[in-house]
């Protein structure tokens, strides 16, 4: 990707063979968490990642031009209003001149992989949505993940999709699912879904054998690495269940489809449940932003 330009930082970390984590900006946006939570969540994410020993790249089109790594001069713009711009849309969002473009899992990860990142963290992945079946809506999250060769840190997928379907398309594109210390794929603002994961890890020296295995085989897939947000920071799942439940009846109400049902969705469960999730969101993209620091340094101490 001729045009992508690597912050000064981010370019050095790289050279030097330092850890680079690269970050989604549709989280950090009014898009993904309401002010000032967004403001905290990037902080939280940088510092998890700074204080870990790496170099956090936030991942943004800024005035038409794609970004892997942003300055503290410009984190104001990625906080306000943008248009969220998967990986169909960077060509457009450069075409057009986008002021700002906040990127989904899908166009962070081109962007990562662009500028060779190897660790990608986010808060939860899309994935397939429930009525996919007359629908088609499969988040372009999962081809992404299936074709950039990144380790992707999630807290699991959003739990207002359809979670055995979304492991299922996984399996089905042959993306490697790791549960960090757990058996059990977690759900987003709760630890677990329920739904079993075949593959334990229990730490990321383990990851990173696991990932320079892959691309020892020649296999060209990312690897996605799931962390439960823990059980003292997370919500309940009787409460989840009951804020999910009026979130997807007010979906169907006002006839939301496409990419508007997320934020729709996560804003109506902060809602119903007064502000709870807020907290847990932020706490979930906290520990992932640390667990995908550990994991970069381990990729780059297997090459020692």
């Amino acid at each position: 990707m001729n045009n992508l330009v690597v912050a000064d930082e981010v370019a050095d970390a790289l050279h030097d063979k330092r850890p680079v984590v690269a970050l989604e900006s549709t989280i950090f946006s009014n898009l993904g968490l309401p002010s000032p939570a967004n403001a905290d969540a990037l902080d939280r994410c940088l510092a998890a990642i700074r204080n870990n020993g790496g170099v956090p790249a936030v991942t943004a089109v800024l005035d038409g031009v794609p970004r892997l790594g942003i300055t503290p001069d410009e984190h104001e713009r990625i906080l306000g209003n943008g248009r969220k711009a998967a990986a169909r849309d960077l060509s457009v969002a450069i075409g057009q001149h986008w002021s700002f473009g906040a990127t989904t899992v899908s166009a962070a990860l081109s962007l990562a992989s662009a500028g060779g990142v190897q660790v990608f963290a986010t808060g939860g992945i899309g994935g397939v949505h429930r009525d996919s079946a007359s629908t088609g809506d499969i988040s372009a999250d999962l081809g992404a993940i299936a074709t950039k060769p990144l380790v992707t840190v999630c807290a699991g997928a959003k739990v207002f999709l359809d979670l055995p379907a979304t492991l299922e398309h996984l399996e089905t594109l042959g993306v490697p699912v790791l549960g960090w210390r757990t058996n059990e794929f977690p759900a987003f603002t709760t630890p677990t879904s329920g739904l079993p994961i075949h593959t334990r890890v229990e730490d990321a020296s383990e990851v990173a054998r696991i990932v320079r295995a892959s691309a020892q085989l020649g296999l060209a897939t990312g690897t996605l690495v799931t962390v439960p947000i823990k059980a003292e920071d997370g919500l309940s799942q009787s409460e989840i269940d009951q804020a999910l439940q009026a979130a997807l009846d007010a979906v169907t109400e006002a006839g939301i489809v496409g990419p508007a049902v997320t934020p729709f969705v996560l804003e109506h469960i902060a809602a119903t449940t007064e502000g709870r999730s807020v907290p847990a969101n932020l706490a979930l993209a906290e520990q992932n932003a640390m667990v995908a620091t550990e994991i970069a340094s381990a990729l780059l101490d297997l090459d020692e």
